[in-house]
C-alpha cells in the first residue's frame, strides 16, 4: 500500500486520541523500532473490536509500549480488565507510566514474564486474546491462547503477513517467517475455529471460536 493511501485511510478514521497520539510520538522518538506500536487505523481497530465483542477480560501477550493495551482497555465494559504480558523487562518503566497517566490505567494488569507459563497459572478465561509476541512461538502462543478463550471468543494476531515475507522463498529458513507461517497454518487448519487474515500494515488475523468442541476422532 503506498504512502498516499495509507494518509487517506487515516484522514477516514476516527481521529486518534490525545493520549494515544502522544504515545505514539513518545514511542517512535524514544525506543528503538517504534513502529512495532499498533498505531492510529490498527489501534482504533481494536478498539471498535473490543466494543463489538464487549468482553469481560482480556489477554494481549506482547505490551510493547502499551499502545495496543490503551486503545482496547477505553472500549472495555464497566468491571473490564486487561491483561497484558511483556518479556522484556526494559519496557516496564515506559509502558507502566501510560498506564499509569491514562484514565483506563486501573483496567490494565501489566505483567513483565512469558506468558506461556504464567497465565496457565491465573486460572482465568479471556473472551479475546490478542497475540502480538514473539513470531517464532505464535504457534504456542495460539494453543495456550484456545485453552483459556471462553466458547464464542476471539482471538485477534498481528504480523501475520510478515512484510510480505509469508510468500517470499528468500525467507524459507528465517525462524520468524517460519513461525508466522506455522502460525497460519495450523489455524486455518483448525476445525474449531473460523479466520481471516486482513491485509492492514502488517497483517491481522481475526480468529473466532465457533464455541462447540472439535469432533471426536474416528
Amino acid at each position: 500500500m503506498d504512502d498516499a493511501l495509507d494518509d487517506y485511510i487515516r484522514a477516514h478514521t476516527t481521529p486518534e486520541r490525545p493520549e494515544l497520539y502522544r504515545l505514539w510520538r513518545a514511542t517512535n522518538i524514544q525506543l528503538v523500532r517504534g513502529r512495532m506500536a499498533s498505531g492510529h487505523v490498527q489501534g482504533q481497530l481494536l478498539r471498535m473490536l473490543v466494543g463489538m465483542v464487549r468482553p469481560r477480560r482480556i489477554l494481549e501477550v506482547g505490551t510493547f509500549s502499551g499502545y495496543s493495551a490503551l486503545a482496547m482497555a477505553a472500549a472495555l465494559p464497566p468491571g473490564g480488565e486487561l491483561y497484558t504480558f511483556e518479556v522484556n523487562d526494559e519496557m516496564e518503566d515506559f509502558a507502566r507510566g501510560w498506564f499509569d497517566a491514562s484514565p483506563y490505567g486501573s483496567r490494565i494488569r501489566f505483567t513483565v514474564g512469558d506468558a506461556l507459563t504464567i497465565v496457565p497459572t491465573l486460572g482465568l478465561d479471556f473472551d479475546f486474546i490478542f497475540i502480538d509476541g514473539d513470531k517464532r512461538q505464535y504457534a504456542d502462543y495460539y494453543a495456550m491462547a484456545k485453552r483459556h478463550l471462553a466458547h464464542g471468543g476471539y482471538i485477534v494476531a498481528d504480523n501475520t503477513l510478515w512484510d510480505g515475507h509469508v510468500v517470499d522463498p528468500a525467507y524459507d529458513r528465517d525462524v520468524q517467517t517460519q513461525g508466522i507461517r506455522r502460525f497460519n497454518d495450523f489455524v486455518v487448519a483448525d476445525p474449531e475455529v473460523e479466520c481471516v487474515i486482513l491485509p492492514l500494515r502488517d497483517g491481522l488475523t481475526l480468529i473466532r471460536h465457533l464455541g462447540v468442541p472439535a469432533p471426536a476422532d474416528s
